[in-house]
C-alpha cells in the first residue's frame, strides 16, 4: 500500500492550507453502492466538527455560557479545517454537527457555512448532523430533546437535499427515551449517546457505560440492554477516546504544572493534548492513546476505533493566546499525518458510518466482549508504573490496575453490574439540572465513595466473582 507524505509543518496562506491535497471526486450514491466494510479486521476512526453560536448551547434559548462565538465561525475557518484534515488524508470523511441555532443563524457567515458543508456532503460523502451542545439530557426534558432532535433533522434534510437523512445524531449525553425516540420515530440507530469517563467536568457527567458501542437499555442509557424486552435499537457510541488511567480520577482537575497536574478527559482530545501540551508532547498523547486500540486493542477485539470531535472555535479562539490561528492546523495535519503514517489502513468514516458497520455485525449485546491493556504513558496522570486491564460485556465491566514496578497485586478498580436494575433521573429543567446521570454500583473507577476503594479480585462477594468467572475464568 502506497503511504501518503507526511507533512509535519504546513504553512497557512490567506486561501486555507498551502499545500493541502486536493479532494478526489465523492459522491454519496457511490457510497450507497460500495460493499459494506467488516467491523472485524480493520481500524476505524470518526471525526466530528462542532459548529455552534455559544459554549454548550442545549437548545435555542438554553446557552449555559451567553457568549457569542459568531467571529470565531468563519467560512475560512471552516474550510481551513476541512483542508486540514484532507492534507494526509484526501479520501477521509468526516461528520459535521450543528446546533439549532447553527442551523437557523441567518448572519452571513452562517449561510457560508452550511452552503460550504453541504458541498462537503455532496462531494466528499462527509456526514451533516444535530449536535445539540453536549449536555441536552441534563438540562432539558425528555419530550423536549425529542422534538427539537426531529426538528434539526427535518432542517437538515432540507438543507441537504433529495432527502438526505443523517445516520446518527450527536448528542453527547442522550437519555434512553431520546434514544428510543431516535430509533422509533426517526429511523436513525446510530447515536453518539454518551461521553465515556466523564464525571464532574464541565459541570455534569454520567460515568458507568462500555467505552465501545452498545445497544442501550431502557432503563438507563449507560446500561447495555439485557434482553428483546429491554432492547432499544440504537448503538450508543463515545464521542472522544480518552487515556484510561487518566479516567480515574474525577473531574477535570489541573495542577499548576500541566505535565503534573490530573486530568480525567486526556486523551485524543485537542483541548486535553495539543492545547495544553503544545504540538509535541500533546501527539504523543494522542498516539499514546490511539496505539491502545490500534496496537493491543486491535488483537484483543479484533477492531480498533478513535472517536474524537473537534469545535470550530478552536481555530480562531485557542485555548492558548501565542499560538495563534495556524496552530490548531497545524495539530490537526500532525495528528492526521502521524495517524495514516503509523497505521496506514485506518478507515476515516462518519460516525453514522461506523455505527451502522457495527450494527452490521452485532444484532445484539450477547457477542461483543471488549478488552483493553495499557501501560501509562509517564505523563501527567497516565501513569507510566501501573499496567491497567479493561473488560467489558453486557452483565458488567471490570477494570483492574497493578504497578508493575513494585510489582503489587493486581487490584479491582471498577465492577460495574449491567445485569442490576437501573434508573435515570427524572425530567430535568434549565432551572433545575439533574448533573449527574452516573451509573454506579458495586465500585466505581472515580473513586467517590468509600465502596470504591480497589481490592483483590478474591476479596469481592462471591456472587460477583461467579458472574465474572463466567466469563474470564482464566482470571481466577
Amino acid at each position: 500500500m502506497e503511504r501518503r507524505t507526511f507533512i509535519r509543518n504546513t504553512a497557512i496562506g490567506s486561501a486555507g492550507l498551502v499545500g493541502a491535497s486536493s479532494f478526489s471526486p465523492f459522491s454519496a450514491q457511490a457510497s450507497n453502492n460500495e460493499k459494506v466494510t467488516p467491523l472485524i479486521g480493520n481500524r476505524f476512526l470518526t471525526l466530528c466538527i462542532m459548529i455552534r453560536t455559544t459554549p454548550w448551547e442545549v437548545s435555542r434559548d438554553v446557552k449555559l455560557i451567553k457568549q457569542d462565538e459568531s467571529k470565531f465561525h468563519t467560512l475560512k475557518v471552516v474550510r481551513d479545517l476541512r483542508e486540514a484534515f484532507a492534507v494526509n488524508n484526501p479520501d477521509g470523511r468526516l461528520t459535521w454537527g450543528f446546533t439549532l441555532n447553527a442551523l437557523e443563524d441567518k448572519r452571513p457567515n452562517y449561510v457560508d457555512i452550511r452552503k460550504y458543508i453541504v458541498e462537503c456532503q455532496q462531494k466528499y460523502g462527509d456526514e451533516v448532523t444535530y449536535f445539540p451542545g453536549y449536555f441536552p439530557a441534563l438540562y432539558l426534558p425528555r419530550e423536549r430533546v425529542n422534538r427539537e432532535i426531529s426538528e434539526a433533522i427535518q432542517i437538515i434534510s432540507a438543507l441537504v437535499g433529495g432527502g438526505y437523512p443523517p445516520k446518527s445524531v450527536m448528542g453527547g449525553f442522550l437519555s434512553a427515551e431520546n434514544l428510543r425516540h431516535l430509533s422509533e420515530k426517526e429511523n436513525i440507530h446510530v447515536a453518539h449517546g454518551v461521553i465515556w469517563s466523564q464525571h464532574a467536568v464541565d459541570g455534569g457527567g454520567a460515568d458507568g457505560s462500555p467505552s465501545y458501542p452498545y445497544y442501550p437499555s431502557k432503563e438507563h442509557f449507560c446500561k447495555p440492554a439485557q434482553s428483546k424486552t429491554d432492547f432499544i435499537d440504537c448503538v450508543n457510541l463515545d464521542g472522544w477516546s480518552v487515556d484510561f488511567s487518566c479516567a480515574r480520577v474525577s473531574g477535570g482537575i489541573r495542577g499548576t504544572n500541566p505535565f503534573n497536574g490530573a486530568s480525567s478527559r486526556r486523551g485524543v482530545g485537542p483541548i486535553e493534548t495539543y492545547c495544553e501540551w503544545g504540538l509535541d508532547i500533546g501527539q504523543l498523547g494522542v498516539m499514546h492513546t490511539q496505539s491502545l486500540h490500534f496496537d493491543k486493542g486491535f488483537a484483543l477485539n479484533g477492531f480498533g476505533w478513535i472517536p474524537n470531535i473537534w469545535e470550530a472555535t478552536l481555530v480562531k479562539k485557542p485555548e492558548r493566546k501565542d499560538w495563534g490561528e495556524t496552530f490548531c492546523l497545524s495539530a490537526m495535519v500532525k495528528w492526521i499525518g502521524e495517524t495514516k503514517e503509523k497505521w496506514p489502513d485506518v478507515k476515516f468514516v462518519t460516525f453514522g458510518e461506523f455505527g451502522e458497520i457495527w450494527r452490521n455485525h452485532y444484532s445484539d449485546n450477547e457477542k461483543w466482549n471488549y478488552k483493553f491493556e495499557e501501560r501509562g504513558l509517564g505523563i501527567g496522570n497516565s501513569w507510566g508504573d501501573e499496567d491497567i486491564r479493561w473488560f467489558m460485556n453486557k452483565s458488567f465491566r471490570l477494570a483492574m490496575v497493578k504497578n508493575w514496578q513494585q510489582k503489587t497485586p493486581e487490584l479491582v478498580y471498577d465492577f460495574t453490574r449491567y445485569d442490576l436494575p437501573a434508573k435515570e433521573p427524572a425530567d430535568p429543567s434549565p432551572e433545575k439540572p439533574n448533573k449527574d446521570w452516573s451509573l454506579m454500583n458495586r465500585m466505581n473507577q472515580k473513586g467517590i465513595r468509600m465502596q470504591d476503594k480497589p481490592v483483590a479480585l478474591n476479596d469481592l462477594k462471591k456472587e460477583d466473582k461467579d458472574l465474572i468467572a463466567r466469563y474470564y475464568p482464566e482470571l481466577f
